[in-house]
């Protein structure tokens, strides 16, 4: 059965990090573009990072460009989600995202406040 799996959410400080990591199974992740989304309380579900195949053609949101870096694991069938200079508005349920065949995780909680 596909599946993804996130981990690494919590709570922390406004100029924290966070380190997100989204493992596969049932598939491999080497065929597909990997994406990060989130959705906060109210607001529409957005696209925050994305990465090709062999780590090539990373791209993210505008929010949160030269903060967050996204990365891949082939091997290991697993995505990563580095989180820098953390801010109250990047509250949300971060979820990892195989768009092609749709397949979504459960999500994690990242809760920046202070």
């Amino acid at each position: 059965q596909v599946q993804l799996v996130e981990s690494g959410g919590g709570a922390v400080q406004p100029g924290g990090s966070l380190t997100l990591s989204c493992a596969a199974s049932g598939f491999s992740i080497t065929l597909y573009r990997m994406n990060w989304y989130r959705q906060a309380p109210g607001k529409e579900r957005e696209l925050v990072a994305g990465i090709g195949i062999i780590g090539s053609s990373p791209n993210y949101a505008d929010s949160v460009k030269g903060r967050f870096t996204i990365s891949r694991d082939n091997a290991k069938n697993t995505v990563f989600l580095q989180m820098n200079s953390l801010k109250p508005e990047d509250t949300a349920v971060y979820y990892c995202n195989a768009r092609t065949i749709d397949a979504w995780g459960q999500g994690t909680q990242v809760t920046v406040s202070s």
